[in-house]
């Protein structure tokens, strides 16, 4: 059996009080640092140390895994981004990225309406879907995200059945409930 966490950052461990965060970092570490190359933990934005514990402690009690939808995936290896998860407490680094949407093949014949203003949504939901199609051995999973990518509406094809929206920027998953939901899936 094997359960994974399809996981966004922004909006859910890296809340909008944070946000900005890696400029601010960048700017103290040019002052002192002069020319040279920023440092990991000054290339991207701090984690709520409270949704890291929560985070922490949903992976304690299922074991499941982190396969990373943010697109943070975008700025550092899969080696820098556990190296990242580490030093800001998360007890698991991530085992995968999700693909880009350009990797993924599945949804190239459903019939659905592709719109603007559900674009980064669709996306997302697709390269979470394409993942779970080449790994099928997963078994128990739960995408979380700031992004409505559920398929609650019925028009919403493409969306996700094991889907936890964060819908507070300033709370993630700190947001009542939100934990049970998550777990409830694994």
């Amino acid at each position: 059996m094997k359960k994974v966490i399809f996981l966004d950052h922004d909006g859910v461990i890296c809340l909008s009080d944070q946000w900005g965060s890696r400029s601010k970092k960048k700017v103290k570490h040019y002052k002192y640092k002069g020319g040279s190359e920023p440092t990991l933990d000054c290339r991207f934005d701090n984690f709520d140390p409270k949704a890291v514990s929560i985070l922490n402690s949903i992976i304690e009690k299922t074991g499941a895994d982190i396969v990373v939808s943010s697109d943070w995936r975008y700025h550092a290896t899969l080696e820098e981004m556990g190296e990242y998860y580490t030093m800001k407490g998360i007890i698991k680094k991530p085992i995968a990225y999700t693909p880009d949407l350009s990797e993924c093949t599945w949804y190239l014949d459903k019939d659905f309406e592709w719109t603007p203003r559900w674009d980064l949504e669709q996306s997302r939901s697709i390269e979470i879907q394409q993942y779970l199609i080449d790994h099928p051995d997963i078994t128990n999973w739960v995408a979380i995200d700031d992004l409505n990518m559920g398929n609650s509406e019925s028009w919403k094809v493409w969306g996700l059945s094991n889907f936890v929206l964060t819908p507070r920027s300033r709370e993630g998953i700190k947001q009542s409930g939100i934990k049970k939901k998550i777990l409830e899936f694994l």
